[in-house]
């Protein structure tokens, strides 16, 4: 194979993961909001939109200058396929809601089985509407006698193909190895193909990378539209003159990304304004203008499928975060009227000159910025004090976990001030300052002649993503747990612009040992890290506890969960995946529900010809209503949460669930 030949193919290869979710999402979209969503349509329709998106693409071939040999190809999908190999190996069971993964896996299973939503609450089988009945529960919002999941409904469209396919856990860790082709071609792309294999290697073995390609997140599907729509745009304004399909279709690939996470409205802001730039600037900027007005298309397009699904399926979801999405979607209308402000004034603005300090400026500003994240924790402690209902769950949590850390307790504290310190653990110091000695590189060459070109709009949204992440990860900062607001943009970003670096540095010094250290700089690190979790698999058995859970329970059941811990991570497991109508009762004080009313709402069960069932987390707990029996005794491995450190090992989870027949 020709080094032509190859890089051709490894720059194909890191954009058919993008092309593949995005077909995959646009057709499973107006399925599941028609109550349609089964797997012969899906997957035919799913074919066919992934097949017109990656003819928009190939139809014209674009010369991307990744230049490869066949060894780097053959790195490339070694590492992606080892990866997938084992992380499928590895995978965990998150099916009891404890989490989000528990949550995606329970929407998956039920868009799967049932092709529709919301979830019907089924409230005749318990005698009728009643105060002291409860639907909702973690991840689960109750909404007009339904029942509506939380997240945006892209992941768990991803996640059903496994449960069709029969193998649940599988989907992950395939969507782990098509991320790494995606690093890698986008490595390829921007650094050259040779440090291609070095960018997927030191991706892969990222403790949080590892930690989303085994169970049911968003990160990583997340990561394939981004990275896949940025390699998407630097092919289209390869082109002699881009084409509408291939940039309309980088757009769409870009703008899905908000119908995988909310979250992708800010990822994707820069590409809103540098679509908005080009449209802006088409008669001055030579022929790639030409993809201003197709990319622009295509991003509002896929923003606003993944803002219309998030108003029909996940409306009380947008309503829990309007705090922050509110002002993204006005910045965002900031930016096109800013587009539209600057159209007239695009022949002034384009004789501009930054005076020649600005580059100087604008390198230093760039390492001033990570060192001051890097210093953070020496000047500033961030807190938040309590003011509402999750606010202070969330600092018991934290305060318990500082107890178990042997940490001073303080559930206010957040240690977003660490959040550097966060991607250090996990991809090196080394590659931290390979990151910033290249951004600061490349954003003195963009300011003072705009070359390479090729680096503005990746290097703009790892950079603007990469500077409000840490700023403010807001998430709960337990480790492993934390780690995963680093995957979709700020880990691979960095990662490829540390190579990019380290290339330039190899360049310069052209010698066989500055190569190797260099690469044992990017990759010692990481390993080092993992070691520790990798091969510890966690919530195993949970599978298997609730099979056991649902043949014990009668075919004609109505059940209802008294204790807070029990109903919180099981409501939605019995109504999903044993198909039974599940309420918790609702308690006054405490964990445990008032029995006289449990005991009136069993009658009621009875008289609408059902058989109640009474779930709780132990014995003394069920007592009450009947003699009791355990039909859940788990015993499993748990992520480590750790706030100051790497984790390094894994914790012991005991689940425990009673049944009575009353």
């Amino acid at each position: 194979m020709r080094l032509d030949q190859a890089g051709r193919a490894l720059s194909l290869l890191g954009v058919l993961p993008a092309l593949a979710v995005a077909g995959w999402l646009l057709a499973g979209l107006p399925l599941l909001l028609a109550g349609r969503f089964a797997p012969l349509p899906a997957i035919l329709l799913g074919l066919a939109v992934a097949a017109l998106l990656c003819w928009a693409v190939v139809r014209r071939p674009a010369d991307t200058g990744v230049v490869a040999g066949r060894a780097h190809l053959a790195g490339v999908v070694a590492v992606a396929v080892g990866s997938g190999v084992f992380n499928a190996i590895m995978h965990s069971e998150q099916l009891i809601v404890r989490r989000d993964p528990a949550t995606y896996a329970q929407y998956a299973a039920w868009i799967a089985g049932h092709g529709s939503l919301p979830i019907p609450s089924r409230v005749e089988a318990f005698g009728g509407p009643d105060t002291w009945l409860k639907f909702e529960s973690v991840g689960f919002y109750q909404v007009d006698g339904s029942v509506a999941p939380q997240f945006m409904p892209g992941p768990p469209m991803l996640f059903a193909l496994g449960d069709w396919l029969g193998a649940p856990f599988a989907i992950p860790a395939v969507l782990g190895a098509l991320a790494v082709l995606t690093v890698a071609g986008l490595t390829a792309r921007l650094a050259g193909g040779r440090w291609a294999v070095l960018a997927a290697l030191a991706f892969a073995v990222s403790m949080p990378v590892l930690y989303t390609s085994r169970t049911t997140f968003s990160e990583i599907p997340s990561l394939i539209l981004l990275l896949g729509g940025l390699a998407l745009v630097h092919d289209a304004l390869a082109r002699a003159r881009p084409g509408w399909p291939e940039s309309l279709t980088a757009g769409l690939v870009l703008g899905l990304a908000v119908l995988v996470r909310i979250d992708g409205l800010r990822d994707v802001l820069p590409a809103l304004a540098f679509a908005g730039l080009l449209v802006a600037m088409r008669r001055h900027a030579g022929p790639r203008a030409a993809a201003g007005p197709p990319l622009l298309l295509g991003l509002l397009a896929g923003g606003g499928l993944g803002l219309l699904a998030a108003y029909v399926l996940a409306r009380p979801y947008l309503s829990y975060l309007s705090g922050s999405v509110r002002p993204l979607l006005l910045i965002c209308a900031g930016v096109l009227v800013l587009v539209l402000v600057c159209l007239p004034a695009a022949p002034l603005l384009a004789r501009l000159r930054p005076p020649a300090w600005v580059p100087a400026v604008g390198a230093g500003l760039v390492v001033l910025i990570m060192a001051g994240f890097y210093a953070r924790p020496w000047f500033q402690t961030v807190t938040r004090v309590p003011t509402n209902g999750e606010d202070a769950r969330t600092a018991t949590f934290i305060a318990d976990t500082q107890r178990a850390n042997g940490l001073p307790v303080d559930g206010t504290r957040l240690y977003f001030e660490d959040s550097l310190h966060w991607v250090a653990w996990y991809i090196g110091l080394p590659a931290v300052v390979l990151a910033t000695f290249a951004a600061a590189v490349l954003v003195r060459g963009l300011l003072r002649d705009g070359k390479p070109f090729a680096w503005l709009l990746p290097l703009a949204v790892i950079g603007w993503t990469t500077v409000t992440t840490l700023a403010r990860p807001e998430i709960t900062p337990d480790h492993p747990w934390a780690a995963r607001r680093l995957v979709p943009i700020v880990i691979p970003g960095l990662i490829v612009l540390a190579v990019w670096g380290l290339a330039r540095i190899r360049d310069r010094y052209p010698r066989r040992w500055v190569a190797v250290l260099g690469v044992l700089l990017v990759l010692v690190p990481p390993v080092v890290t993992s070691i520790g979790t990798a091969f510890t698999p966690i919530e195993r058995g949970e599978a298997a506890a609730v099979r056991g859970l649902c043949a014990r329970l009668p075919g004609d059941a109505s059940v209802l969960i008294v204790e807070r811990v029990t109903a919180e991570r099981f409501s939605q497991v019995v109504r999903g995946m044993c198909g039974l109508p599940a309420a918790q009762v609702v308690r006054v004080d405490g964990d445990l529900a008032p029995e006289p009313e449990v005991k009136r709402l069993i009658d009621r069960v009875r008289a609408a010809g059902r058989t109640p069932v009474v779930l709780a987390a132990d014995r003394e707990q069920a007592l009450p209503y009947g003699p009791s029996v355990q039909v859940v005794g788990l015993v499993t491995r748990q992520d480590e949460r750790s706030l100051v450190s790497a984790p390094n090992g894994t914790w012991t989870l005991r689940v425990n669930v009673w049944m009575v027949l009353p």
